[in-house]
């Protein structure tokens, strides 16, 4: 069974699935006259003036880009960036920005899209997300890739964003301060509960007072380390591009790494990491208070920017300065490696962080699974999955966890091939909306 989905997660995650999300950014990069990048200032703007809204939704436009955040700020930040260097060489950091400077364009698109096709569940919630802009946006021969999306996602959250998270806060907590597994599973089942129980106002509420913290934190340690070897970083930078281009000679522990597997690594878990185009973040921001679709796209595709372009480059660049990747350790392991060898108490910094980013992701996906059992099944389907979910939370402690992380890295590859099709098929709507809200006299500055 393990060597099926080995091979099947090989395939799904092969040349054509790195072609098909890095194609589509870049298609929506174009289309969109390079917008994205252009206006990342507007989008703080709005950002910080959406911390409160009157129109028409269920949580400030600051709020949704907390939850989005809270979901994708996790393992992939600290665990993911250093599996990536381990695997593919210090070169898969340059792809990991690749995908994020066109995932941006992804991002806002979905976002856009989810709010310009969102509607109201049976409670007057808002649903909005992939599976609603295919039902709604697209003819109804497409409609079979919504519900496809739907259930990958609901499946997926269970794996990727709530056992195997579970599992990794239980194993840095043991191996850090000697808290058996099963305590750290029943006490993060607690706060779980006490958060996700209360639905998407609570999540948002807990998440906007929790990422920002949780983030400046640990972007303060890593520039900390970085400013100590600020004469390290043009070197760092240096053997970061040359292997992106050119194979990784094998060194101390690391076994080497060609260009594709910098690509392949970079690509996989930049996506893993900042989420653009696997269609999970549009789920959040559909709940936006907003009457304007490109203003929630362009507070969206910051989300791109923080998790990769800023949190993912501090990771990195901390393993790379402090020459630690060549040991053969890959993950968290590497990454606390790296943090402890630069600061004295850097692995207990790490370990805080990887657990609080574990956290915020098991609440944010909450909501996007509840949300994909919502389509399917309608509003009863709710509370029997916030419990289901919450009883999940200590499951992910006890088990090894090898073939659930497999299976739900699979899934998470099968969300995104409906989401990008319904992309690629809704990107003129989006060109169309984005050129109409950049002619009205108050486009510049609302």
């Amino acid at each position: 069974m393990t060597e099926f989905i080995e091979e099947l997660n090989g395939l799904v995650w092969g040349p054509a699935m790195l072609a098909l999300l890095l194609g589509t950014g870049i298609y929506l990069t174009i289309g969109l006259r390079f917008m994205p990048l252009r206006r990342i200032p507007d989008g703080i703007k709005l950002l910080l003036r959406g911390r409160s809204s009157n129109a028409a939704g269920d949580i400030p436009p600051f709020s949704a880009l907390m939850t989005s955040l809270s979901a994708t700020i996790g393992t992939g930040n600290i665990a993911g960036v250093a599996t990536a260097i381990a695997l593919g060489g210090p070169g898969a950091l340059f792809w990991m920005w690749m995908t994020a400077l066109f995932g941006m364009a992804t991002k806002y698109a979905e976002a856009v899209c989810a709010v310009q096709f969102r509607e109201r569940d049976g409670q007057g919630n808002y649903c909005g997300g992939p599976m609603y802009y295919i039902r709604n946006g697209l003819h109804r021969r497409w409609r079979p890739l919504g519900v496809a999306f739907a259930i990958f996602g609901s499946l997926a959250g269970f794996g990727i964003a709530n056992t195997v998270q579970s599992n990794s806060v239980a194993d840095v907590m043991e191996s850090t301060f000697g808290v058996p597994p099963l305590a750290a599973g029943l006490t993060l089942m607690v706060l779980v509960g006490a958060v996700v129980l209360g639905g998407i106002r609570r999540i948002a509420s807990v998440a906007s007072l929790l990422v920002p913290f949780m983030a400046l934190a640990y972007l303060i340690a890593g520039l900390g380390i970085v400013l100590l070897n600020i004469t390290e970083v043009p070197d760092a930078l240096s053997t970061i591009v040359a292997s992106a281009f050119s194979p990784t000679a094998a060194t101390g522990g690391f076994a080497g790494a060609t260009v594709w597997a910098a690509l392949r690594w970079g690509v996989a878990r930049g996506i893993f990491s900042n989420e653009a185009g696997l269609g999970s973040a549009p789920i959040a921001h559909a709940a936006a208070r907003t009457n304007q679709p490109v203003e929630q796209g362009m507070i969206a595709m910051l989300g791109t920017f923080i998790d990769t372009l800023i949190i993912c480059t501090i990771t990195g660049l901390v393993i790379v300065i402090t020459d630690v990747w060549p040991s053969g350790v890959s993950g968290a392991s590497l990454t606390s490696m790296a943090f402890s060898t630069a600061l004295p108490g850097g692995d207990y910094m790490v370990a805080t962080g990887l657990c609080l980013f574990a956290f915020t992701t098991i609440i944010g996906w909450s909501f996007y699974g509840e949300r994909c059992m919502v389509f399917l099944f309608g509003t009863g389907a709710i509370v029997p999955f916030r419990v289901a979910w919450v009883l999940a939370v200590p499951v992910g402690t006890v088990f090894k966890l090898s073939t659930v992380w497999l299976i739900a890295d699979t899934l998470n590859a099968l969300m995104a091939i409906p989401n990008l099709i319904a992309l690629i098929l809704l990107a003129p709507l989006v060109f169309r909306l984005t050129r109409e809200y950049r002619v009205q006299p108050q486009g510049q500055t609302h």
